[in-house]
């Protein structure tokens, strides 16, 4: 339980620091190719730790510091890294690290309601950042960060490891060149397998090692309601966007590279739900986003369960999972004399008409080595995954999202008259719903939930409807505000 006397600790360690924006920044300045490059590491307990080992790999860089408000977690990696002849200094609360003047940037992997408050607060306190995808919890959180970033004139780099692949970058300069005719469509994938969450009948307890004022940040502070705090919140709208913003987000930024397109989409829309089990989350396990661009649209396919009951007894892991033209978790981009596969997250492979390979790529950099050469160029124009990407391919994520909190539970004929006129979105319903079945889901009995489509301007990035701009943003909580003003 945080007691009142703690938030207050908190909140004047805040204003004790002062707003980062009001002091003076550090100029940004071109380093030698050689030059040291200090980086502290924000979130080590999953994918924070691999930020760190990451960093060890690459030439000239000193993880200086790691910062994580679990004082376990803290501590355990702390006398792992030491061990390996890398310590670190320790920090809970990010901003008392971000007052470290020798830090140089700063490697973001913690929850995704936390992101764009850290993004923002370390472009206000001098640091570069490598922020983990998606970047932002929600749509307006993306633009206030593209906004700072260009503001303190720092490096933001999203953490879409895909950008650094040679080999998919090819692909799609290859299939946007027109060699398979023009694009009629592109698909992402993530049937991955997701299993119940768990259903707890009260509130439980934060472990004690967890500052849980802090991890809360600008989400309501609500007591914990699930069995596990970690790693679970992707399925509780509070802090996550489900599995289009988690694993998803990799295959809606490569489907939208695919297609050339810079700015949201016109019109969104989606049907989906959680279905299979009864548990703690609220986020869909099963969803279609339709992301309805002019020249071609992108759809994202999100599948939690299994292919059906027999692989649901036998394991749940990724051999169990549906496949569609040969990927589970991937992007297949549908041209007039073919189609392109992106399997993975380093090659690609061309098909022709009849299905017969025509051509293949293969290869990646290394992302981390990436967002140090840009530290040391400052030259933000070469970045391969630039905020403002990661702000536009997290936004889809998001914008789905609103479209199914907007929805409402209709049952499948009604489903099937709703996407009857757009043949691309009823095929993708008919897949869906041979899915569920096969899994033992009664459609009748737990309905889909249709979400209305959306218009929105790309340009003011705001909807045409008003209960759907409300879900734009969110109610801060004091004092982790993300800043009308960066």
């Amino acid at each position: 339980m945080i007691t009142r006397r703690a938030f207050v600790q908190s909140s004047t360690a805040f204003f004790g620091l002062g707003l980062f924006a009001c002091r003076s920044v550090p100029r940004p300045r071109r380093r030698a190719p050689g030059e040291e490059v200090r980086i502290a590491v924000v979130g080590v307990r999953s994918r924070g730790d691999a930020h760190v080992k990451g960093y060890w790999n690459v030439p000239n860089v000193n993880v200086v510091a790691i910062c994580d408000v679990d004082r376990d977690v803290l501590a355990q990696r702390a006398a792992e890294y030491e061990r390996a002849g890398h310590p670190v200094e320790t920090f809970v609360d990010l901003r008392l690290l971000l007052e470290r003047g020798d830090v140089d940037a700063i490697s973001v992997a913690t929850p995704n309601h936390l992101h764009a408050l850290q993004a923002i607060w370390a472009c206000q306190a001098g640091k570069d950042v490598y922020l983990e995808k998606p970047v932002s919890h929600n749509v307006w959180e993306g633009g206030q960060i593209v906004k700072a970033a260009r503001k303190y004139r720092r490096v933001v780099l999203t953490g879409t490891q895909c950008r650094s692949s040679e080999g998919i970058a090819e692909a799609i300069e290859w299939i946007r060149a027109g060699n398979l005719g023009p694009i009629e469509l592109a698909r992402g994938l993530c049937y991955k397998p997701r299993q119940s969450i768990g259903k707890v009948d009260g509130p439980q307890e934060v472990p004690a090692s967890v500052d849980y004022d802090l991890w809360t940040g600008p989400a309501p502070m609500r007591p914990l309601r699930r069995r596990s705090l970690h790693y679970d919140w992707h399925w509780v709208f509070d802090t996550g966007n489900g599995d289009v913003g988690n694993q998803g987000i990799h295959q809606m930024d490569i489907a939208r590279w695919a297609l050339g397109e810079k700015d949201l989409a016109p019109r969104v829309m989606s049907i989906g739900g959680r279905f299979g089990y009864d548990d703690d989350g609220d986020t869909p396990n099963t969803q279609i986003v339709l992301c309805d661009y002019e020249k071609a649209p992108l759809f994202f396919e999100v599948r939690g369960l299994p292919r059906d009951r027999a692989a649901q007894e036998a394991s749940w892991n990724g051999n169990g999972m549906d496949r569609f033209r040969g990927a589970s978790i991937g992007v297949v981009v549908q041209c007039r004399g073919g189609h392109l596969l992106v399997p993975n997250y380093d090659s690609a492979v061309a098909f022709d008409e009849h299905g017969r390979e025509v051509a293949r790529w293969q290869g990646a950099s290394y992302h981390f080595a990436h967002f140090v050469d840009l530290v040391r160029s400052r030259r933000v124009e070469d970045s391969r995954a630039d905020i403002r990407e990661g702000h536009v391919s997290s936004a889809l994520c998001h914008m789905g999202n609103v479209s199914h909190l907007l929805g409402r539970q209709a049952d499948p004929g009604e489903v099937r008259e709703s996407v009857r006129a757009r043949g691309d979105l009823s095929e993708s319903w008919q897949r869906m719903q041979a899915h569920l079945e096969a899994n033992g889901v009664d459609l009748e009995r737990t309905p889909a939930v249709l979400g209305p489509w959306l218009g929105l301007d790309p340009r003011s990035e705001r909807f045409e409807e008003a209960r759907a701009n409300e879900l734009l943003a969110r109610e801060y909580r004091a004092p982790f505000v993300v800043p009308d003003e960066v």
